[in-house]
């Protein structure tokens, strides 16, 4: 997120390109936006409060949402601030090429996240009740399953990357199962996943690829119907078209699995880096439910939500957005605003208003699956794995933010073997 200088203090609130274009904003994007985002939410706040203009790839202008009563507001109001990018104005004006590593994240697509009002309610009704179908037909089974079967691949060398070797790929295996896939789709799926959520020049040929793996998904499964998550929404009263079909699928493989593997990963690197958490764990003296919302508070796994559009000119934050405007959630700057946390060393158990499962009628509908992901994960490889522990200091872990998200690199460890 390289910082450059403004226009001055006093440059005018507005339309982002008021700030100078590409020659006065933030970018969140680029090599140098990989190494401090925490620091960069903190600078742009001071310079320019709850709500700031920065680029996006391509230097496309937006506004970063980085207050938390801002965020609600946003999120609250889908009537101000549709999810439809079809009133997005510099997509309607021609500044965004249908080729834009941008396009993944934040082009319109016919399923529920795209749209609002009763459009949206009729697709997330048919998305919410094939995933509470699903929820009940052992997920924490496959989990136990596909977690045993990675931690076999290295169990016995005595250490691991709990990212590269577990994390990275454990949730996407259990979606090959409840989607009806093959598991040998598992890794190819992970890794595109991955290069949408960073984008860059491979995010729509990764995007191209999932598309075609879902699109014979759903063929054969009209042919050869179960009971999976798939024919669930083939089958739903809501009688969604062959192009809602594939894209709710999509919709729900890539944000299931990149928050997911996220999530696993930061949880596990806060166990591992306090003995305290670790050992009330093994003992049964801690719920992994309560690290897990201090995960969701202070590294949430999407740093940053794409996007909302201003239905009309407004204020927020103290600054004018006009009609068409982008805005992009910050939702880990959100969960550490000083306006609501000014001490963030103090605990938030037992308080789950985070933004880290969005919020209003687009909340994730997906949050007890990954609940029982992670638990069931985490339980397993601390039974499978006696004397595990962190294989390098603390502050040798790194993360690699890109636009959307902020990943833990590495998770050395020993145990055992």
């Amino acid at each position: 997120m390289t910082d450059q200088p403004l226009n001055g203090p006093d440059a005018p609130r507005g339309c982002p390109v008021a700030h100078g274009g590409g020659d006065g904003l933030t970018r969140l994007y680029g090599p140098e936006a990989a190494t401090d985002p925490i620091g960069i939410y903190s600078r742009l706040r001071k310079q320019h409060g709850p709500v700031a203009p920065v680029l996006l790839e391509g230097d496309i202008p937006a506004w970063l949402v980085l207050g938390y009563r801002e965020n609600r507001r946003v999120l609250d109001n889908p009537r101000q601030f549709s999810r439809d990018s079809r009133i997005w104005r510099d997509w309607k004006e021609g500044r965004v090429e249908s080729t834009s590593p941008l396009i993944p994240m934040l082009g319109w697509r016919p399923d529920c996240v795209s749209q609002d009002g009763e459009p949206h309610r009729r697709l997330r009704g048919a998305v919410t009740d094939n995933l509470q179908a699903v929820s009940g037909r052992g997920i924490r089974r496959h989990v136990t399953h596909f977690a045993n079967k990675l931690i076999d691949a290295f169990d016995g060398a005595g250490s691991a990357d709990l990212v590269s070797d577990y994390s990275e790929y454990l949730p996407m295996l259990v979606l090959t199962r409840v989607f009806g896939l093959a598991e040998s789709e598992g890794r190819r799926l992970a890794e595109s996943t991955a290069l949408v959520m960073k984008g860059g020049a491979e995010a729509l040929v990764h995007n191209d690829r999932i598309m075609q793996i879902l699109g014979e998904l759903a063929e054969r499964k009209r042919v050869e119907p179960g009971s999976d998550f798939t024919t669930g929404l083939l089958e739903h009263h809501a009688d969604l078209d062959d192009d809602e079909i594939l894209n709710h699928l999509r919709l729900v493989l890539i944000t299931a699995h990149a928050t997911t593997s996220n999530l696993l990963a930061r949880v596990l690197q806060l166990v591992l880096t306090d003995a305290n958490r670790l050992s009330g764990l093994v003992s049964g003296q801690l719920n992994i439910s309560a690290v897990v919302e201090e995960v969701m508070w202070n590294t949430p796994p999407l740093a940053v939500l794409p996007g909302r559009f201003a239905a009309a000119d407004l204020e927020l934050g103290g600054h004018r957005i006009q009609e068409g405007d982008l805005l992009v959630l910050g939702l880990t700057a959100g969960n550490v605003d000083p306006e609501i946390r000014p001490d963030v060393g103090i605990s938030v158990h037992g308080n789950q208003s985070h933004l880290a499962f969005s919020g209003g009628p687009h909340e994730c509908p997906g949050q007890n699956i990954g609940q029982a992901i992670i638990e069931t994960a985490v339980d397993v490889l601390l039974h499978r794995l006696p004397g595990l522990r962190l294989a390098v200091s603390p502050d040798e872990l790194t993360s690699t933010a890109s636009t959307w998200e902020a990943k833990l690199n590495q998770l050395p460890v020993e145990f055992a073997a």
